[in-house]
């Protein structure tokens, strides 16, 4: 058995309680091989159907999707996601935020990244490469990186955060063009990372601000979809080339827990050709058409 007792407890069953709700939505009586019923209230399946479906009390599965601090154990949570047809990542993520003893030590302060990591980023000299922490803070990079992304390392270290910056940069020079396929990705890594930190103030802090400052953001982080980084496909734009097509890889530096070293690599010959040039300095200060005018928006009144 286990307690969901810990800093910010209350915050961690909330978010236990909004995930389960999202998943027993999406789930149709049709698909858990109950009748329609004439009139539901509700998307998906009732929470007495959860709980019979899954052999639990209907009082205790009402109490663990509202929250209160119930204990749960592991054959009851297992039934639970079978109900609720979790998925590996959604099931790791349940049982993260019902019992967060089972979650890795948090990340020590930012910033202390040991020098070797710098240097084998900076060997790297033909494939761009940065260092990030769960909350996609953009902690190190190498100079291919910065030929590649030079907006992103231009600002401030306070502001110096990939997600935040992908969310609020302005469309017609967001360096995605395969934007709607890659924001809801870091989302969903977003969201698994979150379960390690609830009630953490920097993490709590981080999300209401860009939930103000993004709507899209805002609706993503509603629906509860999880993930963890992977090899992904990203076709970016420079105001040099209009299509990079790059392949993502994510390799944790296990000296540094909750870090990971993100290397990209281009996906066709035009990509390394482009990529080749950047890197040799050509188009170096090149801007979008529509820089001015951010420019100037951006100055003090």
């Amino acid at each position: 058995m286990s307690t969901m007792t810990t800093v910010g407890g209350g915050t961690r069953r909330a978010e236990l309680a909004a995930f389960l709700r999202s998943r027993r939505e999406r789930i149709s009586p049709e698909e858990a091989g109950l009748a329609p019923g004439l009139r539901r209230r509700t998307a998906g399946l009732r929470r007495e159907e959860v709980a019979q479906l899954s052999g639990v009390g209907v009082t205790w599965y009402t109490w663990l999707e509202q929250g209160r601090p119930i204990n749960a154990s592991g054959q009851v949570l297992d039934a639970v996601a079978r109900t609720l047809r979790l998925d590996p990542q959604e099931r790791e993520h349940m049982y993260r935020l019902a019992d967060p003893s089972s979650g890795p030590p948090q990340s020590p302060p930012d910033g202390l990244l040991a020098p070797e990591i710098q240097q084998i980023m900076d060997g790297l000299t033909t494939l761009p490469a940065s260092v990030l922490n769960e909350r996609f803070d953009l902690l190190a990079w190498n100079a291919a990186y910065a030929a590649l992304f030079p907006s992103v390392v231009a600002v401030p270290p306070e502001r110096r955060n990939t997600l935040w910056l992908c969310f609020t940069h302005p469309a017609c020079c967001h360096p995605f063009l395969n934007r709607a396929d890659q924001l809801g990705r870091m989302v969903a890594q977003l969201r698994t990372a979150y379960a390690r930190h609830v009630g953490e103030p920097g993490w709590t802090g981080f999300v209401r601000r860009l939930q103000a400052a993004s709507p899209e953001f805002a609706r993503m982080w509603a629906e509860h979809e999880v993930a963890s980084p992977a090899t992904y496909l990203k076709i970016f734009r420079h105001p040099l080339h209009d299509r990079l097509a790059m392949t993502t890889n994510s390799l944790a530096v296990l000296a540094v827990p909750g870090t990971r070293m993100v290397v990209y690599t281009p996906a066709d010959e035009a990509t390394g050709r482009a990529v080749a040039s950047l890197i040799a300095g050509d188009g170096a200060g090149a801007q979008f058409p529509c820089w001015p005018g951010h420019a100037r928006s951006a100055r003090p009144a």
